[in-house]
């Protein structure tokens, strides 16, 4: 049986970015299996570890011989900006972003800014008041550094807050937290094993807002 959507009101919604309001995997990946095809790596099995945290901290645990991951992510990031005709918003995203108070909600990304800038252009999603990127957090996911700052820019306590993910490490952040969790699947391949409720995308969500709190409903 699947966990139902929580009711209770939030002061604060909080987004990760690729996979869960943006699908940038086919870019991500094509930069991705060019780098690893260069390091002599199994693409196959390397490709599902890069998703929801930095590229640094992808390359780094890799502990390639003669690799600096500072570099190489920068490369990465440069090679990932000049590709995204295929980067789209997830289903609904637009319109549901659209439906909050813009000093309510906020992005969290493991993505550099510039990256995540460009991305957000090309899948024509705006640019939120809050923005905590790969410079802002001292730690990475699955660390909640991230999750806590962007909370604290919105003024809202964590646990009042409810967060948007895909990946397991962005899940297992926003739970470091304190904060509830809902999982977009749009861009899963498989089902995810998790305790959190999970939709699809937006176009089934509405949002409730009273002058003071969120809801989240499903439309009707």
């Amino acid at each position: 049986m699947s966990t139902p959507l929580p009711i209770r009101a939030f002061g604060g919604f909080l987004f990760d970015m690729d996979g869960t309001i943006l699908s940038s995997i086919a870019s991500a990946e094509r930069a991705w299996t060019v780098w690893a095809k260069r390091q002599g790596l199994d693409v196959e099995a390397f490709l599902p570890t890069i998703h929801g945290v930095q590229s640094v901290e992808t390359i780094r645990r890799l502990n390639l011989p003669g690799i600096d991951p500072v570099a190489e992510a920068h490369a990465l990031t440069e090679a990932e900006m000049l590709d995204v005709d295929d980067v789209v918003p997830i289903g609904g995203a637009a319109a549901f972003l659209a439906a909050l108070p813009p000093d309510r909600w906020a992005i969290v990304t493991s993505a550099p800014k510039r990256l995540a800038e460009v991305r957000l252009k090309a899948a024509g999603l705006p640019l939120p008041g809050v923005f905590v990127t790969a410079e802002d957090a001292k730690r990475s996911k699955p660390a909640p550094d991230g999750f806590l700052l962007g909370a604290k820019r919105l003024g809202v306590a964590p646990e009042e807050c409810l967060a948007f993910e895909d990946a397991p490490a962005g899940i297992a952040a926003a739970e470091a937290a304190g904060m509830t969790v809902v999982v977009i699947t749009e861009t899963h391949r498989g089902v995810m094993d998790t305790a959190h409720a999970t939709v699809g995308d937006y176009r089934d969500l509405a949002v409730e807002w009273d002058g003071a709190s969120l809801k989240l409903d499903h439309r009707v």
